[in-house]
């Protein structure tokens, strides 16, 4: 990471030039990691993802998005999301528009990801702000002196020189690979977005979009069938609040209960996707 680490868990152990991968000693992160990778691998090994794995992403990609709508504000039934086409008013309409335009660009990014995650979030706030119109702030970190409109994140708010810092520190951090399990990884990712709150807004839809293209991109998640967001919000929104906040913290304990939660969420949003299967094997979705 950039030498300005704080809040990136400066006090977990290190390990050479792979930190991530001494974050996955820390205690309860590897029960975490072998729950989630179980999990996992029962989803793919169920029978109606031999032949309608392309319905089953599709519908993921839904209630994910629902999920990471929530968390942002918009706390809409499914149906509603699945009914609704017009998402060009303002508030909530638009937060659920923007999750929806996140969920299906993150798959078409992994590549880039791999060469710029910096370029990848640029494009995910621009795609989240809508395009951007006439708002120069869509698409680049935050500059000395502006705001963010984050509600749910009330933590203190880095500056913009220490966000420019650890955004440069993260990248490098991808760009040289690591060990570390995948949950591990999008975790960091998630939690360091939402502990430097880069842009101007939407950042808490970008952290989540970014957990999702890692979780993905790894090979853990291929299909894009386990949405972490769904578990997010089922976890509910005061419990990620306080799981961001160990994160932040630094310490061995709270970044190892913020990865736990978040492996929480990748099983519950196999859970979903399960009952999915189950429906689809039914002949009732």
């Amino acid at each position: 990471m950039a030498a300005d680490t704080r809040g990136t868990a400066p006090k977990t152990p290190q390990a050479g030039a792979d930190p991530l991968a001494a974050l996955a000693s820390l205690p309860g992160v590897v029960d975490a990691v072998d729950s989630v990778r179980k999990g996992v691998d029962r989803l793919y090994g169920h029978r109606i993802m031999r032949r309608r794995s392309v319905e089953v992403t599709s519908e993921a990609a839904l209630r994910g998005s629902r999920g990471s709508a929530a968390l942002a504000g918009a706390d809409w039934a499914l149906e509603e999301v699945r009914r609704r086409t017009d998402f060009s008013a303002d508030g909530e309409p638009a937060t659920v528009g923007a999750a929806l335009r996140l969920t299906a660009e993150a798959g078409q990014l992994l590549s880039v990801w791999r060469q710029s995650p910096l370029r990848v979030l640029a494009r995910l706030h621009l795609v989240a702000a809508g395009g951007g119109g006439a708002d120069d702030t869509a698409g680049r970190p935050r500059l000395a002196g502006e705001g963010v409109d984050e509600p749910l994140i009330e933590l203190p708010l880095p500056g913009a020189d220490e966000v420019a810092g650890r955004l440069d520190g993260l990248a490098r951090l991808l760009l040289a690979g690591s060990e570390a399990p995948a949950l591990v990884t999008a975790a960091v990712v998630h939690g360091e977005l939402l502990a430097l709150r880069p842009f101007g807004s939407h950042n808490g839809l970008v952290a989540r979009a970014a957990e999702r293209i890692v979780l993905i991109g790894s090979g853990l998640d291929p299909k894009s069938i386990c949405p972490a967001e769904v578990g997010h919000a089922e976890q509910g929104r005061a419990a990620y609040a306080a799981a961001l906040e160990g994160y932040v913290s630094g310490t061995p304990d709270g970044v190892a209960a913020w990865i736990a939660h978040c492996g929480r969420a990748v099983e519950l949003g196999g859970r979903e996707s399960t009952a999915v299967c189950e429906a689809l094997q039914r002949g009732a979705a």
